[in-house]
């Protein structure tokens, strides 16, 4: 059912629940015409669906269960949109120092279930995932466009930064079919073009994840993604979207200092991304990675309830 939000200047914001990649979708649009609003949501459920084909790891006809089962054995021709989806990914990689990694081990080698932990591969766990695999075991080339992953057993999974890829990508189709400002919000995550019907800026409030009620920031995050990551090892019925463990990938412990990382960047597979690693990596290391890149920028709490924030957020 199309629901229509809010009515300023014969503009209205229509949205759409709609339930895809194991999370909850919500698509608003500004305009002034419910049923060319309607339209406009459906299309960009199809682009979501779409996505969630792509990088599935169901189905014969899988580009990535075809990369996976060919682990340690050759290299295979990828589809030009997961070729470059993974390479953005092993940068994120080299960027994070591997704290993010889309890599993860089965222990099923070559004929073993490739649909296993793929929503949970993205985040590391010990003992297998410390120890047999790496984002570097994962060869590129660029001129065949193949993948080749190193060793048996090796796989790879797009569950951090998956939604975020497909919001983006509903994004993009919503723009090239006239809708001029709207929000994605992807299993708690937004990304936000334009402005609301009254012309002012989209904006959100970040809150604690112990008192969720209490907001503490109120941010401008027009044309802007915003992820967030909850330290689920501390927090998991808090935070149902990350429910993974979050753990040091050089030592294979929990990490607890961290309690929530909030991520704000131009595209939502970069703020899906990047919420976890900086989790991972700790407040100091965390907040020096994200100080020094460009249109990126970040809160994080501490186990102490103590607010962070990078040199481009005011709160």
């Amino acid at each position: 059912m199309l629901a229509v939000k809010t009515l300023s200047n014969n503009l209205a914001t229509y949205r759409r629940n709609v339930y895809a990649m194991g999370d909850k979708f919500e698509i608003s649009v500004v305009g002034n015409d419910h049923l060319l609003a309607n339209e406009q949501i459906n299309i960009a459920i199809c682009e979501i669906n779409r996505v969630e084909k792509l990088l599935s790891a169901f189905g014969d006809d899988s580009n990535i269960k075809q990369i996976n089962r060919n682990a340690g054995i050759e290299p295979v021709k990828a589809n030009g949109e997961i070729f470059r989806l993974i390479d953005r990914a092993l940068q994120i990689s080299e960027l994070t120092h591997g704290a993010f990694d889309i890599t993860y081990f089965t222990g099923n080698n070559v004929t073993g279930n490739d649909n296993a932990l793929v929503e949970n591969a993205p985040v590391k766990t010990a003992p297998y995932s410390v120890m047999q695999t790496n984002y570097q075991s994962v060869i590129l080339d660029a001129a065949k466009q193949t993948i080749f992953l190193k060793e048996k057993g090796m796989r790879i999974g797009f569950g951090a930064n998956s939604k975020g890829y497909a919001a983006d990508r509903a994004k993009y189709v919503l723009q090239m079919n006239g809708v001029n400002s709207g929000v994605i919000n992807s299993g708690g995550d937004l990304l936000t073009w334009g402005t609301q019907p009254n012309h002012k800026p989209w904006t959100v409030a970040a809150a604690d994840p112990e008192q969720r009620k209490q907001p503490f920031a109120h941010l401008n995050i027009s044309d802007m993604a915003f992820a967030t990551s909850v330290n689920a090892e501390k927090y998991a019925s808090v935070s149902k979207k990350k429910f993974q463990s979050v753990t040091n990938t050089n030592k294979g412990f929990p990490v607890s200092e961290i309690k929530s990382v909030s991520i704000i960047s131009p595209t939502a597979e970069l703020s899906d991304a990047m919420a976890s690693p900086v989790i991972n990596i700790g407040v100091n290391a965390g907040m020096y990675l994200i100080n020094q890149l460009n249109q990126i920028a970040c809160i994080i709490i501490d186990d102490q309830n103590r607010v962070y924030t990078s040199k481009d957020v005011t709160i």
